[in-house]
């Protein structure tokens, strides 16, 4: 992220009572669902299981396992990123995501490449009926045996997935041999089905208008597909993948230390289970915010670290992989959950709906994986966050907000108020100000000049590019002087952000379990991240 784009700091609970922060930071990241495919009907996918280390905010290179690409294979990479490049080196972790559009045909062959003491090797992909040669046969699926195992080409396993027309969603693939040490070093990952068609309605009405802001502002599509399922309700804008899983290092250690001592068979103790490191997509906070596929991470491809605009759908793509339950928590709105592992959560009383719950916090156990939409538009703020002044010289303060039957501005798909809720149309949101915006709105700020508020407090709550001059009714071309003695909230030149740059609202996106936002026992880290709303004129580039 830069500078301009984390200018407000919110959560849905304090949204009016506490210091609006601002929050810097020097690199454009953002998420998306990265992933490798192969768009053919028989999708093949050659993947390998290998050491390496995973580093981590502390500065600790913990020694790990993980599914990678095979050497000599050569993925496509899904979503196109014309500014990134894109990786999926022989070890990494989560592992590679497989994108596939059903009705396929999956081959995914594995090759074992980890240290000898460390055995057999496999891959189960519940939820999908699976075939298998290949390999040694083991408790749960057939394995991949060591390297130099016997008769030759033991150390390779193929698994075949028959997935129908009728599938869809997100999925977790991981070890099934010894979970308890193998998913904990790092062998797991994600399937995402596409479904085979798409609604109509997923490109038609407010969804087509989106694409159109979008368009209209320079923005790529960086959607897998426009549904998550063939479901009128499972239509979407923009979409993320996450995977939560944490670690103990002393496992890791003991793994490490065994295989210095040359032993012939690993004999590691994962009891009793005390983590240190939670994770996001294999990183932790603030590491997650990083660029996908970013070099200081060669085997940490994936980041966290969801932008949107207002009114947009946002497909939440959520894995729990490792042993524990994680409870993370979206600020700014309920998760509406659409599915669990692939399966459609409908209604008994009508199949044609949805009857997914609102989660306050999306809770996954071991294994579980869940799609649901987020959105945010502001509706009952009852203050303006656009910064709109009926008083203003500036024209972009005094945008009109023509309301649609549901009491959005969706008409004007290119104005920078795309989807304000217009009953808080040029309310203020200040009770007392400091002498810039007319009294009368819900809170009170704090005193901007006052330094406990933070060096990188913004103190502008609005959105968008010259958000707090457009509030103050002073035009951005105006003479120096010609507004009066009236000053800006914040004064121009706070540490982080100029008041005239782009300014966006920030929610903390976090764990509910304060031991899972440490890393190694530090606050802030772990399973924390922050969601970005951006002004409609800001441009996403998923791309990095």
């Amino acid at each position: 992220m830069r500078a301009t784009t984390m200018n407000q700091f919110f959560s849905t609970t304090r949204l009016l009572l506490a210091p609006v922060m601002a929050v810097a930071f020097v690199a454009s990241a953002y998420a998306a669902a990265p992933g490798i495919t192969d768009t053919s009907a028989t999708p093949t996918f050659n993947l390998t299981a290998k050491d390496a280390y995973l580093t981590q905010p502390d500065g600790a290179a913990v020694y790990s396992w993980g599914y990678g690409c095979a050497t000599g294979y050569t993925p496509t990479f899904l979503p196109s990123m014309p500014n990134a490049t894109p990786t999926c080196s022989t070890m990494q972790v989560p592992g590679p995501t497989l994108i596939v559009t059903a009705p396929a045909t999956v081959t995914v062959t594995l090759t074992n490449n980890l240290p000898a003491a460390a055995g057999n090797t496999s891959i189960l992909f519940p939820g999908f009926s699976v075939a298998t040669s290949g390999g040694v046969a083991g408790l749960l699926t057939q394995e991949a045996a060591p390297v130099g195992c016997t008769p030759t080409g033991c150390n390779t396993v193929t698994y075949t997935l028959t997935i129908p027309s009728t599938a869809a969603g997100t999925h977790a693939y991981y070890s099934g041999t010894q979970g308890d040490l193998q998913v904990e070093m790092g062998l797991y990952g994600a399937i995402i089905v596409l479904p085979a068609a798409i609604p109509s309605s997923c490109t038609s009405g407010v969804h087509a208008s989106n694409l159109t802001a979008q368009n209209n502002w320079g923005e790529s599509n960086f959607r897998l597909a426009a549904a998550a399922y063939y479901h009128p309700q499972a239509c979407y804008d923009r979409e993320y993948l996450f995977q939560f899983s944490e670690m103990d290092p002393n496992i890791h250690n003991q793994v490490l230390a065994q295989l210095k001592a040359g032993v012939a068979s690993l004999n590691v103790l994962t009891e009793p289970y005390h983590p240190a490191y939670f994770m996001v997509n294999g990183r932790s906070m603030p590491d997650d915010m990083d660029p996908n596929y970013a070099l200081q991470y060669p085997h940490q491809p994936y980041n966290g670290n969801p932008h949107m605009h207002p009114g947009e759908q946002v497909l939440l793509r959520i894995i729990g992989q490792g042993r524990w339950q994680h409870p993370f928590h979206e600020h700014g709105n309920h998760v509406r959950i659409l599915a669990r592992d692939g399966n459609l959560i409908l209604s008994q009383t009508n199949p044609n709906s949805l009857a997914g719950p609102l989660m306050f916090t999306t809770t996954t156990t071991p294994g579980l994986a869940m799609d649901g939409i987020f959105y945010f538009t502001g509706k009952g703020l009852n203050w303006d966050m656009y910064g709109h002044n009926p008083a203003s010289q500036d024209t972009l303060a005094k945008l009109p907000c023509t309301p649609d039957a549901n009491g959005y501005n969706t008409g004007a798909p290119t104005a920078i108020n795309y989807f304000e809720w217009c009953q808080d149309h040029n309310k203020p949101v200040q009770v007392a100000p400091f002498g810039d915006v007319a009294s009368g709105g819900p809170a009170t700020l704090p005193d901007p000049t006052i330094f406990t508020n933070g060096p990188w407090y913004g103190g502008s709550p609005y959105l968008g590019p010259n958000a707090t001059t457009r509030a103050t009714g002073c035009s951005p071309g105006a003479a120096a002087g010609s507004c009066g003695t009236t000053g800006t909230t914040p004064p121009s030149g706070t540490i982080a952000n100029s008041p005239s740059g782009e300014a966006g609202f920030a929610f903390m996106w976090h764990s509910h379990n304060e031991r899972e936002i440490t890393t190694n026992n530090i606050f802030p880290g772990g399973m924390l991240m922050m969601m970005l709303v951006d002004s409609r004129e800001f441009v996403i580039d998923e791309s990095n």
